[in-house]
């Protein structure tokens, strides 16, 4: 089987690059692990993912922003940082940016279900599901896989979406920097009494970190970081129990709460690889970067680096030249690499300064904040990297 393309993971990073590829005439087939049902009819995996308005305008290029019910769409219009026990949060408008909202906010099984059904029925696109690649041998001309059925595909270029984890990558023989927090995230959706405003908070207390991501109504998803017994108490605790604890953690901020999901957990690891491509072969996705929540930026930059690297084959293919060219690779390697990296050590620092519960860290803690909600510029800067339109 003969394919300009393959992509390694069905993810939504992955199913969007292959629906650029096939808008612009080339063939694409995808290898997943999961089951066709499991694409079909995404479960509820309890993450929210926080969308800027460049990722929404690739997906509503792509046809996936009108597949998605509009009540499930939530308008995330500011975000407020809190530290400790404080009340005082440094605050980020939309104001700044320029636009109704900071971002919107989707459930990710909607999301994934969206990128299926645009890529289902396209003629250039074949998905293999319930598959494993157990093979990959590459030379200047081309990439042949060996799948574990035996089957073999030949392409030109072999694109990894296969997660943070991901296999294809440890495969291929690229290395990459790995950073286990040593805590875990647990994700649900509570309704609770009092209103949120479509504010977002990252909220730095003391022992714990908790999110709160804007959803319609009287609901939010609920972002909980621990250590992993902890969590693992939270997860099987009953649920009125459950509800207690939760309200006592957010301190009775926003009244009683309930919940009303199940419960999802998640290790907080972070992945950056030394290369993002080799002969004939890049990362897109997770698999390129894994970012911490903290910014909420994981599946923008997933996002954009399949358009980024969809662009750069669209232009080499437009100009008849080949579209796995280290030239080519290169390209997006360094666009990638100059959008990420800041941002991800940014990140790291961050979650490293208030993760920090000794006492000068505290003072740190609360000095950075004041000083970061003084400094307009710098909050400009943030309202513009969610509402940019690029």
């Amino acid at each position: 089987m003969d394919y300009d393309v393959a992509v390694i993971g069905a993810g939504p990073s992955g199913l969007c690059f292959a629906k650029m590829l096939s808008d612009i005439g080339l063939s694409v087939v995808i290898i997943e692990q999961s089951s066709l049902s499991a694409l079909e009819i995404p479960a509820f995996d309890g993450r929210e993912i926080a969308l800027t308005h460049s990722s929404a305008d690739i997906m509503q290029k792509l046809g996936l922003w009108n597949r998605i019910p509009t009540e499930a769409i939530s308008p995330l219009r500011d975000a407020h940082v809190f530290n400790g026990p404080s009340l005082y949060a440094m605050k980020i408008s939309h104001e700044l940016g320029g636009e109704a909202e900071l971002g919107y906010l989707v459930s990710n099984h909607h999301i994934r279900k969206a990128a299926y059904e645009s890529i289902k029925n396209v003629p250039n696109i074949k998905l293999i599901s319930e598959m494993r690649v157990s093979g990959i041998a590459q030379d200047s001309l081309h990439v042949t896989l060996t799948l574990a059925d035996s089957r073999r595909i030949n392409c030109k270029l072999l694109v990894a979406a296969d997660s943070r984890f991901s296999e294809t990558r440890r495969m291929m023989g690229v290395s990459t920097t790995m950073h286990d927090f040593g805590r875990t995230m647990m994700v649900c959706v509570m309704e609770h009494q009092h209103p949120h405003q479509h504010t977002a908070w990252e909220w730095f207390d003391y022992g714990q970190t908790l999110a709160l991501l804007p959803m319609n109504g009287l609901r939010s998803s609920v972002v909980i970081t621990l250590p992993a017994q902890e969590i693992a108490t939270l997860m099987t605790m009953p649920e009125e129990d459950f509800n207690v604890a939760v309200t006592t953690r957010f301190k009775h901020r926003l009244g009683a709460m309930s919940l009303v999901s199940t419960r999802h957990a998640y290790p907080l690891v972070t992945t950056y690889p030394k290369q993002f491509v080799a002969q004939r072969f890049a990362l897109i996705g997770d698999a390129a970067v894994g970012m911490h929540p903290v910014t909420a930026h994981g599946f923008n930059f997933g996002l954009q680096s399949a358009s980024k690297l969809a662009q750069h084959i669209a232009e080499a293919f437009g100009q008849k030249k080949d579209i796995a060219s280290p030239d080519v690779l290169s390209r997006y390697e360094r666009s990638h690499i100059a959008a990420t990296r800041p941002l991800f050590i940014a990140t790291h620092l961050i979650a490293k300064l208030y993760g920090n519960d000794t006492v000068p860290a505290r003072l740190i803690r609360n000095l950075a904040l004041r000083a970061g909600n003084r400094f307009l510029p710098f909050k400009r800067v943030v309202a513009k990297a969610l509402t940019s339109r690029h």
